[in-house]
């Protein structure tokens, strides 16, 4: 995290702080709609994610959305590894009446969805981009960026082979063998409940595919944040544009996933992807800091509420226990 920061600084002062500072007053309360619209693409994340559950989920579209919330804020600002918020999510789904593995295996399916159809935005991103142009510059990044989705389908691939082989009670017994720990062979059992809630996922293929279009249309619906965030500035692009730099940028937060928020790594992605349609350095960074805001604006309140629903939870149980403990 901290290499990450340096490196926003470095390239902050070095196209010209005075500049990007500039753009940004240029977006100005801009920001505000910015900010509020990405309340779009998550909502449609989080109704993938709904599709997943159970059918009589007690969780209805508000209670998704709130936990999406808190989860995306987690996995931006936290140094998590972009899963933290995942394990809160499951917990956050747990507490409001949602079955221990089905709400566990419900996120780890999520997880496959959401890297699988950001890899086919990207690519829809990047036949667009070749499509544009067949320059040499253009032509390094796509198949850079190509090289990278290789990997990724084949790694996606390896992990989906390995949930329907009883991912979560293999990885319980191998660690209970070798900490030779008792508890964590007794876990064992619960987790090939939760193995089997993974593959009752995915043979309910209606709702699964209807998942992954869902969240599809969300990462296109991100779209529309650097559209917004280019008109603000002054310099509107079109929608193949803003579609472009918006695939080309969730591809570069897949790769720098264990970077917190991809924090540096975004900044300089956009300075390179920025150039292929002549933005400047500094506008680059604008539009990369746009949604550092966007991320503060929606994800510190996010960690607040998580908070206080933790907080509220603790406080019920250690009630709870006071009065089981208390002489009748």
């Amino acid at each position: 995290m901290c290499l990450g920061l340096a490196l926003a600084i470095y390239l902050i002062v070095a196209s010209g702080a005075g500049e990007v500072a500039h753009a940004m007053l240029l977006i100005g309360w801009g920001l505000v709609p910015i900010t509020l619209y990405h309340v779009v693409p998550m909502t449609l994340g989080a109704l993938a994610w709904r599709d997943l559950l159970p059918h009589k989920s007690p969780l209805g579209a508000a209670g998704v959305v709130w936990i999406r919330w808190i989860r995306e804020s987690i996995n931006s600002l936290l140094p998590v590894a972009g899963v933290g918020g995942d394990l809160a999510a499951a917990r956050l789904a747990y507490l409001r009446g949602v079955g221990g593995a089905r709400s566990a295996a419900s996120i780890v399916v999520d997880l496959t969805v959401g890297v699988v159809t950001q890899m086919v935005f990207v690519m829809l991103g990047l036949a667009l981009l070749v499509a544009r142009s067949s320059e040499p510059a253009v032509l390094t990044v796509a198949w850079a960026v190509l090289a990278g989705i290789g990997l990724f389908f084949v790694a996606v691939a390896l992990f989906l082979v390995i949930q329907h082989r009883g991912m979560f009670e293999v990885s319980a017994r191998l660690a209970g063998g070798l900490l030779r720990n008792g508890r964590l062979l007794q876990l064992a059992g619960k987790a090939s409940a939760i193995d089997a809630s993974v593959v009752a996922i995915y043979r309910d293929r209606g709702r699964f595919w209807r998942a992954n279009l869902v969240r599809l249309l969300g990462w296109a619906a991100g779209t529309g944040e650097i559209w917004l965030t280019m008109h603000f500035f002054g310099q509107p692009i079109g929608l193949t544009e803003a579609f472009i730099l918006e695939s080309l940028g969730a591809g570069v937060r897949a790769v720098a996933f264990m970077v917190p928020g991809a924090l540096g790594v975004l900044e300089a992605s956009y300075i390179v992807f920025g150039g292929l349609f002549g933005l400047t350095a500094e506008t680059a960074l604008a539009l990369s800091l746009s949604k550092r805001v966007r991320e503060l604006g929606l994800g510190v309140p996010g960690l607040l509420a998580w908070q206080w629903i933790e907080g509220r939870h603790l406080l019920r149980r250690r009630r709870h226990r006071a009065a089981s403990a208390a002489p009748q």
